[in-house]
């Protein structure tokens, strides 16, 4: 398990963009499974939308990307996770984005990513976040670890 302090040890992300709570199960360079507890204080609710608040599908994939940057991370050697303060995750593409059911506010969105293919600083992982097991986004996410 990681918690939201070591979280902010490996992502560069604060308040209000840091979107996953706490990491429930990691196998290095193979899966993850992060969750974010969705709250009616997020400021993202005053605009989206007033009278029916949905959280917004964007920032669903950006949790599921920031959970595949923890997972890449943790999956570096030692030595190389020493030096995460000088790396950042870049997107490089979105695939195949659905969203299926909306999340709403007091939801514990669970985000589970596979790798499907890992080669030097290159990830392409398989996302799904869930609610009460029932899939509400999918995408096929491509990233790059560079330096800052």
């Amino acid at each position: 398990m990681i918690d939201v302090v070591e979280i902010q040890k490996i992502l560069p992300h604060r308040f209000p963009f840091l979107l996953i709570d706490r990491v429930v199960a990691i196998d290095p360079t193979k899966s993850i499974v992060a969750y974010k507890n969705v709250s009616i204080a997020e400021p993202i609710f005053q605009g989206h939308f007033p009278d029916h608040p949905i959280y917004p599908g964007v920032m669903i994939i950006e949790g599921m990307a920031q959970a595949g940057g923890v997972l890449a991370f943790k999956s570096m050697s030692d030595e190389n996770q020493a030096s995460t303060k000088d790396k950042v995750v870049y997107f490089m593409s979105i695939d195949a984005a659905k969203f299926r059911h909306p999340v709403r506010p007091g939801d514990r969105l669970e985000y589970r990513l596979e790798v499907l293919k890992h080669k030097g600083n290159i990830w392409v992982l398989d996302g799904k976040a869930y609610v009460d097991d029932v899939l509400c986004a999918q995408a096929e996410l491509k990233a790059m670890i560079v330096d800052k």
